[in-house]
This record gives C-alpha cells, structure tokens and sequence, in this order.
C-alpha cells in the first residue's frame, strides 16, 4: 500500500535541526544562501525562519526560499 505525500513538507516553522536531520541536502542550499547551519561547525538552533531573518532576509525570501526546498523535495 502506497503512502500519500503531502508536497508541502517544509514550511518557516521547521527548526534548522529538524530540517537538516529530515533533509540533509538542505545543509548545502542553506549555506548557498548564506545561512550557515552545520558547515561552520556551529549548528543553528530555532526556525528556518528566525535564521532567515538573522540574515535580512525578507518574508518574501522565506516564501521563496521554503518553496524551493519543497521543489527539491519532491524531485528526491
């Protein structure tokens, strides 16, 4: 039996934790948007939006940015 998935599996309330231990390829677009959560050695804790935030990112970004992660997920 088939499981449905639902394609909006990211949202900016995701903890950074949660995100890179459900998706470890967001290490990678996270750092390639100058978000930094385990590359420096130092992990980020809070919501993908708060790190967001922390680097003048927009709300507008955020919505950018969880849509792209969600587009990768789908193509996992």
């Amino acid at each position: 039996m088939s499981k449905l998935i639902n394609l909006e599996m990211i949202d900016k309330t995701i903890t950074i934790e949660d995100l890179i231990e459900d998706y470890a390829f967001s290490v990678n677009f996270l750092s390639k948007k100058g978000i930094k959560c385990i590359a420096c050695g130092e992990p980020i804790w809070g919501t993908l939006e708060e790190a967001c935030l922390e680097k003048n990112y927009t709300q507008k970004d955020i919505e950018a940015f969880v849509n792209e992660l969600n587009i990768l997920v789908k193509n996992q």
